[in-house]
């Protein structure tokens, strides 16, 4: 491969993580500020720029996670034809997250990208070319993630119900409806702690793999302009999916929101700060779930997650065969 190619092929590598930072960012918009919309705590123009900040913020905060995705999927030292791989991977989970956001439904970038990512490697080079030990211990935190949200929030919600029993509930909940403002903001940020760094560790593959750098650190222009593409794209906002993330799951009142919030931002926050990828969409709908069953079980629409939930499972295969698609026919030309 000639030195054009390879830089060309960097360049485009670059744009398109730049790209899905910037898709990412709309599409999951909704995860932080749908709970503080749908309460009203917010107005819609004012989350959405909230959250853009907020984002930016907790992007320039971590870069624990950019390693992992930079390292423990594949080797992007030893990868053959490793940028290639990268560009696949990109336009499956750009495509993927453009569907489900069309169709509103609340996916997740991380599980996209991941499998994206084992599909164009294994498309390349079979399964050998996959890191088993950092895939699997990726995969589990995926996994992992929802279930402690879940358990979190439900319990979070209990212990303020009993705190909170004797309280004027109109009081109550406009005190709730203040301090939403501020587990918003912490949402948001927490939300750019793990989801930009993705295409952080992106580029930085892409970087070892043709030669531009050979460490796993994250170079600063790629934080900053990573960072920069999270907040562009949040500022956009994902509203198909604020309606599904803050209203179809379950009625949501402030302390609902709040609870929800905190769950959220405290799990996403402790998995960015160990270097785990996690899906911010799973983490905080299985928030609002976690806090709904403990409000009150019948209050969830249980079809609405189950449609959630279904889409979350097919995501991995889905966006695996996209890249392996994307790889044969991007080999064609490279």
């Amino acid at each position: 491969m000639e030195f054009d190619s390879i830089l060309i092929l960097t360049i485009l590598v670059v744009f398109g993580a730049l790209a899905f930072d910037f898709i990412n960012g709309f599409h999951d918009t909704a995860n932080a500020i749908a709970t503080s919309v749908s309460t009203k705590a917010l107005s819609p123009r004012r989350a959405i720029l909230m959250a853009a900040v907020m984002n930016f913020v907790g992007a320039m905060t971590f870069t624990g996670v950019a390693k992992t995705i930079s390292k423990d999927i594949i080797d992007p030292f030893t990868l053959e034809n490793g940028s290639v791989v990268i560009l696949a991977a990109l336009i499956a989970a750009i495509a993927w997250n453009l569907i489900t956001w069309y169709y509103g439904i609340p996916s997740s970038s991380s599980h996209a990208i991941i499998g994206s990512i084992a599909g164009a490697a294994i498309a390349a080079a079979g399964f050998g070319a996959l890191h088993y030990s950092g895939f699997l211990k990726i995969i589990y935190g995926l996994l992992l993630s929802p279930i402690l949200a879940f358990a979190v929030g439900f319990v979070f919600y209990n212990v303020i119900k009993q705190i909170f029993k004797n309280a004027n509930l109109t009081k109550t909940n406009n005190s709730f409806r203040k301090v939403q403002v501020v587990t918003a903001a912490f949402q948001a940020y927490s939300h750019g702690t793990n989801d930009a760094q993705k295409a952080m560790g992106i580029i930085t593959m892409a970087l070892i793999a043709n030669g531009y750098t050979e460490s796993t650190d994250i170079q600063l222009w790629v934080q900053i302009s990573c960072a920069v593409a999270m907040g562009l794209g949040t500022s956009i906002g994902g509203w198909k999916i604020i309606k599904t993330v803050g209203g179809k799951i379950m009625k949501i009142r402030p302390v609902n929101g709040v609870s929800a919030d905190l769950t959220g931002a405290s799990v996403i926050l402790g998995a960015s700060a160990l270097g785990i990828p996690v899906s911010t969409t799973h983490v905080i709908t299985s928030s609002i779930l976690g806090v709904g069953a403990s409000h009150r079980l019948r209050g969830v629409k249980w079809g609405t997650a189950k449609t959630m939930m279904i889409t979350w499972c097919i995501t991995l295969p889905i966006s695996a065969t996209l890249a392996a698609i994307s790889y044969f026919i991007l080999d064609l030309f490279f």
